[in-house]
């Protein structure tokens, strides 16, 4: 009987239900999104907020004709909420990722491929408990609708909600295979490029290098455009002589070694957008992040050591 009035008290105390309803509702900004991502009807929705509102005592949105938007009760009581279902979320993971310790990293192909590929070994070797799944795409998940433990992202190190650690830098410069290079007799001026053909010419990156080789006004619109995805299948392209492509060196030693790839011009260029390792601020303390983190830290001299500008 104890343990039946307490669970009574709780329930009265903390309704789960119509909190589930308000994050869904502020998150979308509509009661009929909110319905149909709950499988609850608008009606339904609407009760649970009024009974939510009714419970604190203040108005949690303000409604207008065709669109809500939260008050400022409602502002305040966001935050909490999301962080709590976060650490709801991320304790019911750790449980049922506890017998095989699965850390699921979610990256780009890129970093993934040049990267993450060529160092996990290493991350297993020191943490034998802990299996790793990779998934990549191009995308920027959502946390709350994904399995992933933590991403490596690229951008300015700002998404609300989440950690984020400086990785490294993205630097970028035109390579191509030497082969290409020779068959105009060499690249000796940036110019020379324009001879060839440039693999993605409306990648942004361009514009940005050649203004910084002081041509701002150089012609690329005139270039057959061919978008490949992913610079790791740029770079691939661009070693088979298929065209010039705007890369990461750093990303490319093996091939730079061997002489696939050559460098032409020693100018890097950045444009604001570096490489950060993200997870929700709630699951900062789990232990497979914790110990991908401290992996990181121990791998990369660059790891937390920001950018000019950057914050965390």
């Amino acid at each position: 009987m104890h343990k039946e009035t307490l669970s009574m008290k709780l329930s009265k105390q903390l309704p789960l239900n119509a909190l589930r309803v308000f994050e869904a509702v502020a998150r979308l900004e509509s009661f009929t999104r909110a319905g149909e991502e709950l499988g609850m009807s608008q009606t339904a929705v609407s009760y649970q907020i009024k009974l939510l509102e009714a419970h604190v005592g203040e108005a949690l949105f303000l409604r207008r004709p065709r669109r809500i938007s939260l008050s400022e009760s409602g502002e305040r009581l966001l935050p909490k909420v999301t962080e709590g279902f976060e650490l709801l979320r991320e304790a019911l993971a750790d449980l049922r990722n506890t017998a095989d310790g699965t850390l699921i990293i979610h990256a780009t192909a890129t970093f993934a491929s040049q990267w993450l590929a060529r160092h996990l070994g290493l991350f297993q070797l020191n943490n034998p408990g802990i299996a790793v799944r990779l998934e990549t795409s191009q995308e920027v998940i959502d946390f709350s609708r994904t399995e992933a433990d933590l991403a490596i992202r690229s951008g300015k190190g700002l998404w609300p909600g989440l950690r984020a650690h400086f990785v490294m830098h993205n630097h970028f410069t035109p390579m191509l295979s030497p082969k290409l290079a020779d068959s105009i007799g060499g690249v000796r001026e940036p110019l020379d490029l324009l001879k060839l053909r440039i693999i993605d010419p409306s990648d942004p990156w361009w514009r940005i290098w050649f203004t910084a080789a002081g041509y701002p006004d150089v012609e690329l619109d005139s270039h057959q455009r061919t978008r490949l995805g992913a610079q790791s299948f740029e770079a691939a392209a661009a070693v088979a002589g298929h065209g010039i492509a705007i890369l990461r060196p750093e990303f490319y030693p093996e091939e730079i070694a061997s002489g696939a790839l050559i460098q032409p011009f020693e100018l890097t260029c950045e444009d604001g957008s570096h490489y950060w390792l993200v997870y929700p601020e709630a699951r900062r303390n789990a232990g497979k992040i914790r110990a991908f983190r401290e992996f990181l830290r121990s791998t990369l001299p660059s790891f937390e050591a920001m950018p000019a500008g950057a914050k965390s």
